[in-house]
């Protein structure tokens, strides 16, 4: 199951942080993966020890390499050859942006837009 050398976009396309080797390499090629604080291209050698930081678009991981795999397997068996060292305060950061994120819509049980609040809006936009 392991081998000598191991590729970074194939490591993390078994381990199930991209859905696919070629989404993988794409974020390798953007910038999105990165080692010691560096940028690492797709073809970076993974070793037992190493410590990526990687964006998704759910979130960004610190991740620590504990073995090393090959080939795509469950998510049962692939949590094992990693782990999640993601700071605290980036999990925080992400619970927050989902607690505030905003659909433009009104709230619930608020009810239509008044007369004053209608004429509140045309005076801040400045429309006459």
């Amino acid at each position: 199951m392991e081998k000598e050398k191991l590729r970074i976009d194939k490591y993390l396309w078994a381990i199930r942080l991209f859905k696919t080797r070629s989404q993988a390499a794409d974020a390798c090629d953007k910038g999105k993966v990165k080692f010691n604080g560096e940028n690492c291209k797709a073809s970076r050698a993974v070793n037992v020890n190493d410590e990526y930081e990687v964006k998704t678009e759910a979130k960004r991981w610190v991740i620590k390499v504990t073995g090393l795999l090959d080939h795509r397997v469950q998510y049962k068996e692939a949590i094992h050859f990693y782990s999640d060292v993601t700071p605290v305060e980036e999990l925080n950061r992400i619970a927050f942006q989902a607690a505030v994120f905003h659909t433009g819509k009104r709230l619930s049980k608020q009810g239509r837009p008044t007369k004053k609040d209608k004429r509140d809006l045309d005076e801040f936009l400045g429309t006459p």
